[in-house]
């Protein structure tokens, strides 16, 4: 077999930097041992796999392809390493080490994934579980880069390359501070649509699951958005609807905390119950370990 390894791990290095030169710092090798790996490599397979832009190397189309192919070899190495104790840290008592790269949205990092993880590590000790957080949009990219084996997400997926599994069923609540104009310190009080469609909305940035949820169950109802306020996170957002800047419709889960302070109120609205799908999304030609396999299955029986 003339294609090695170490040419597939400096290509993916190059792909993640943009030199040769950074790759080298990140694979211990020199410059020009990077640049003639990724020489032969690119000589071997009788392809271009950069354009050479000034000093920076960008993916072609032909680089973009081969990224996960050989993400999912180098994974596959990685977790043979680990598996026999070669990757720097020593075989577990049962002659296994299980490392999960596990990616979710915000909402889910935020409030379910510590305790699916804290639950998983005491059926399963000899695992390690780094978790990546982002907005769904990044999750999905990065899930299909390879750079994480899993993802959490709560908003529908659209890279082709993903595999998505329909998972847990989340309830949405418009939310505010007591002392609201709207609910007049009765939280009992019923507000219209009328009333709902000139307030103050706080909403997450474009790309964020929340907010594609949000727009999708609102928007019907209230047309458009009259005042939005664009914060960049949950715990943002929650904090300033607590101080009386506005409504904000979230996941019961991520304001069950300061609901149950006082800090803020369920807004009694005519509208229908609020939900969204949360989803499991994993890279089509991704290889299973039986480790993955089992936080999976741990993930799907969550309630």
């Amino acid at each position: 077999m003339r294609l090695t390894l170490r040419q597939l791990q400096i290509f993916a290095a190059v792909a993640d930097t943009g030199s040769t030169t950074a790759a080298g710092l990140q694979v211990a090798l020199s410059q020009s041992a990077s640049s003639a790996a990724l020489n032969e490599l690119e000589a071997l397979l009788g392809a271009r796999l950069f354009d050479r832009i000034g000093k920076r190397l960008v993916l072609n189309d032909t680089g973009r392809g081969l990224l996960p192919q050989a993400r999912a070899l180098l994974d596959g190495a990685a977790g043979i390493e680990s598996q026999f104790g070669l990757g720097g840290g020593r075989p577990s008592a049962r002659g296994m080490l299980t490392r999960l790269r596990v990616g979710a949205s915000t909402t889910i990092g935020n409030y379910l994934l510590p305790a699916l993880v804290a639950s998983h590590l005491r059926e399963v000790p000899d695992t390690t579980i780094d978790a990546t957080i982002g907005n769904t949009s990044d999750i999905a990219a990065a899930v299909a880069r390879l750079d994480v084996d899993l993802g959490l997400i709560e908003g529908p997926c659209h890279e082709p390359a993903l595999q998505v599994r329909p998972w847990l069923e989340d309830e949405l609540v418009l939310v505010c501070a007591p002392s609201h104009s709207l609910v007049s310190g009765d939280p009992a009080t019923r507000v219209g649509l009328k009333a709902l469609r000139v307030q103050r909305w706080l909403v997450r940035e474009p790309g964020s699951g929340t907010r594609e949820a949000v727009e999708h169950a609102l928007l019907p109802h209230l047309h458009q958005w009259e005042q939005p306020m664009q914060l960049g996170s949950t715990e943002a957002i929650k904090q300033a609807a607590a101080e009386g800047l506005g409504l904000a419709c979230l996941s019961l889960c991520a304001v069950q905390d300061l609901l149950t302070l006082r800090r803020l109120v369920v807004v009694n609205t005519s509208l229908p119950r609020l939900s969204r799908r949360f989803y499991l999304v994993h890279h089509r030609q991704k290889q299973f370990s039986a480790g993955l396999l089992r936080f999976m299955d741990h993930c799907e029986a969550a309630t």
